[in-house]
């Protein structure tokens, strides 16, 4: 069997599987930016929104953070995967930029 990924025949936001005969490009994990391999701890580097914690590129959540992300007043910080969303309190509604009862 040759070794087709030693020449390196995917994408950058891809890795190279070698199979008998043949190769296969993977997706990198939604954390990566580049990879080796699949999963979260075969990153080159970790996407926006995600940090190096253990070997692996984890979630940084935004709405832990000292400095608040949702400034404006009646709303909530919700962290999703790489970012965050700012919504606005139970009871509250967006209006022009402002969350209003």
């Amino acid at each position: 069997d040759l070794d087709e990924c030693a020449a390196s025949p995917c994408k950058d936001h891809q890795y190279c599987l070698n199979t008998d005969g043949s190769f296969s490009c993977k997706a990198c994990d939604a954390s990566c930016v580049g990879c080796t391999g699949e999963g979260s701890e075969k990153c080159k580097t970790c996407a926006p929104g995600y940090m190096k914690e253990d070997e692996k590129c984890t979630d940084i959540d935004e709405c832990n953070l000292p400095e608040k992300v949702c400034t404006k007043e009646n709303q909530d910080c919700v962290n999703t995967s790489g970012s965050y969303k700012c919504v606005c309190l139970e009871g509250f509604e967006e209006k022009d930029g402002t969350c209003v009862q």
